[in-house]
């Protein structure tokens, strides 16, 4: 976030830990030891949830290594968001919403009872994990493939063309994704997160005015990390000289350094939202402008919530 895209509002005072993620008519904050989520509920009125972090700031030692850091964060953060985009839906339901549940759903629920839940959860996970597959790993090497069958490309072309295509996938889906109304508006609350995280580290109180002032994009967003893993995975598959010959050993290996690329991404990330020089804009300028596409101005209704949920995990000592 340069000093040219928020005119008028002063010097950034200090770098936060805090991070968070729309939902629902809503957004999660992710403090040092606290963690919140503020939703509108149907009748107009915020609710604020928070729980406290395990671990807080003493951190298992897995949770502090650099490069292995990253793989477990990311996978804290994907269970957790999950659970967050849950509850925000559940929240969202009226009496009048209910239906009475066919027979199929009335023996599931007598047959599983508590677990029905889990288990529908960890479904619509396998699937959601079994798309990205497909989509970022499996349809790029297949097109490459076919293009191999009238063009010889030298590897290196073949793995950047590879990484071209999943950036243009990644793109094109979130630009369509956000044509859908319910889609838009999550990515005005995820334009709030990061307005109201801006107006913070800035030092300011966090009103509505207040947060307007501020750009909606942020150096340590989740989808500037994306393009991250995405973008070094490019180098990544040279550097291993991965085999084009057979597709799927060649997809089972990219799912095998995917730790590797996870891990590289989240330091990068993590120097791209502590330091503001020239290397680290330039790494942060894709990621940004992605950021267009995935955030959306607020209003000051989502701009309330955004606001609810950071002040519910700030510190009372203020952050380290």
């Amino acid at each position: 976030m340069s000093k040219a895209q928020t005119p008028g509002i002063g010097e950034e005072k200090f770098k936060s830990k805090i991070g968070g993620q729309a939902v629902i008519e809503g957004v999660m904050m992710r403090g040092i030891d606290t963690a919140s989520m503020a939703n509108r509920l149907p009748n107009g009125e915020i609710d604020l949830e928070t729980w406290p972090i395990r671990g807080g700031k003493n951190l298992p030692w897995y949770r502090k290594v650099p490069f292995l850091r990253g793989v477990f964060s990311f996978g804290i953060s994907l269970i957790d968001g999950y659970k967050c985009l849950m509850r925000s839906a559940d929240k969202q339901l009226t009496e009048d919403d209910e239906e009475e549940p066919t027979k199929f759903e009335k023996w599931l629920t007598e047959k599983l009872g508590d677990k029905l839940m889990p288990i529908i959860s960890g479904i619509s996970v396998v699937l959601g994990l079994g798309l990205a597959i497909l989509l970022f790993m499996m349809l790029p090497t297949l097109i490459l493939k076919f293009i191999g069958l009238f063009v010889e490309l030298p590897t290196i072309a073949k793995n950047a063309i590879e990484g071209v295509i999943k950036i243009g996938i990644f793109v094109g889906y979130t630009a369509l994704t956000g044509l859908m109304e319910d889609m838009h508006r999550l990515y005005e609350y995820h334009g709030a997160e990061h307005k109201t995280i801006a107006c913070y580290e800035h030092g300011q109180e966090l009103t509505v005015e207040n947060v307007k002032k501020h750009c909606r994009f942020h150096p340590r967003c989740g989808t500037s990390f994306v393009f991250l893993v995405l973008f070094i995975s490019i180098f990544v598959t040279t550097i291993f000289r991965l085999s084009w010959d057979n597709v799927l050993l060649r997809v089972l290996c990219k799912l095998a350094l995917l730790p590797v690329v996870m891990g590289i991404s989240y330091e990068v990330i993590r120097l791209a939202g502590k330091y503001d020089n020239i290397v680290m804009r330039i790494v942060s300028a894709p990621g940004l402008w992605i950021q267009r596409i995935t955030t959306k101005e607020p209003k000051d209704d989502e701009i309330e919530c955004a606001i609810a949920a950071l002040k519910a995990v700030i510190p009372e000592g203020g952050e380290e």
